[in-house]
C-alpha cells in the first residue's frame, strides 16, 4: 500500500493531530481545461484525490474529514454538469463504499435533502451509512447540497419548531440542531486551487479553524498535501481570542 513519504512527515507530532480536517475540493474544472478536456473529467480525476485525502487521514490518524461535494450554490452551474455530479456521487457511493467499509471508515452526510436531490442519491447515502455506522478509524462526511447558511437557518427553524424559549437558546443548544450535532469543531480547513474564500463551507463548524490554502488543483492533491498542511497547523498558535504568554 501506498504511504506518505517519510520526508515529509519529518516534523510532524504523529500525538498532536487536529481531529477534524475539512476540505474545500477546488479546481477540478481548471485542471480539465488546462488540459483541454471537457469540465467533467477534472471531476473524474477528483476522485482519486479525495481517496488520496482518506488515505492520508487514515494514516496520520486524523478522526474526522468532511468534504465539500456539492453546495447548495452547484445547482446553478451548466445543467449537464450538475446532472453529471449528481450522478458521478451516486456512482462514487456505489463502486467504493465497500472499499471504505473495509478500511474502517465511517460514513456520513450533511446537507439539505429537497426535492431537488434525487431518491436513489439519497437511498445510496443511508445504504452507505448504515453499512458503515460501527466503523471507527476515521469518519468520512461528505457535504451534498450543503451550505453553511442554510445550515444555520435549518437549526434555527428546527428551534422554532420545538416552540424552545428564545431566553434558552444558546451556541451549545443551537449546535444541538445542526445537521450532524456530533460533528466537532474543524481545526483545519484545506482549501485547493488558490482560491482565498471559505465559500459557505461550515460556517458555523469554521469560528475557529485554521485555514491553509494551496495553489495546487485538487485532482493533483496527495497525501503528502495533507502531510503538508498538518505539520503547518502544529507550527502555528490557535488562541481562541486569548493571548498566549
Amino acid at each position: 500500500m501506498v504511504s506518505i513519504d517519510p520526508s515529509v512527515l519529518a516534523g510532524i507530532d504523529l500525538s498532536q493531530m487536529p481531529a477534524h480536517v475539512a476540505c474545500v475540493m477546488d479546481g477540478n474544472g481548471r485542471w480539465a481545461q488546462q488540459r483541454g478536456l471537457p469540465r467533467i473529467e477534472g471531476h473524474k480525476m477528483g476522485e482519486h484525490a479525495l481517496f488520496e485525502a482518506v488515505h492520508g487521514a487514515l494514516e496520520l490518524g486524523i478522526d474526522w474529514l468532511t468534504v465539500y461535494a456539492f453546495s447548495t450554490e452547484n445547482w446553478k452551474r451548466p445543467p449537464d454538469e450538475v446532472k453529471f455530479l449528481i450522478n458521478f456521487n451516486d456512482d462514487i457511493l456505489l463502486r467504493r463504499q465497500h472499499e471504505l467499509h473495509e478500511l474502517g471508515v465511517q460514513m456520513r452526510f450533511v446537507g439539505r435533502r429537497d426535492w431537488r436531490v434525487p431518491k436513489r442519491l439519497i437511498r445510496r447515502m443511508d445504504e452507505a451509512s448504515a453499512l458503515t455506522r460501527n466503523n471507527s478509524r476515521l469518519v468520512l462526511t461528505i457535504a451534498f447540497n450543503y451550505g453553511g447558511r442554510a445550515e444555520i437557518v435549518d437549526a434555527c427553524k428546527s428551534l422554532m419548531a420545538q416552540g424552545i424559549d428564545p431566553s434558552k437558546v444558546d451556541e451549545k443548544m443551537l449546535a444541538k440542531h445542526l445537521y450532524d450535532p456530533q460533528m466537532p469543531d474543524v481545526d483545519l480547513m484545506i482549501r485547493t486551487s488558490g482560491e482565498f474564500r471559505t465559500s459557505n463551507f461550515l460556517l458555523w463548524e469554521l469560528a475557529y479553524s485554521e485555514m491553509w490554502f494551496t495553489d495546487v488543483l485538487w485532482p493533483d492533491f496527495t497525501r503528502e498535501h495533507m502531510a503538508q498542511a498538518i505539520y503547518d497547523f502544529q507550527n502555528r498558535t490557535r488562541r481562541y481570542g486569548g493571548v498566549h504568554a
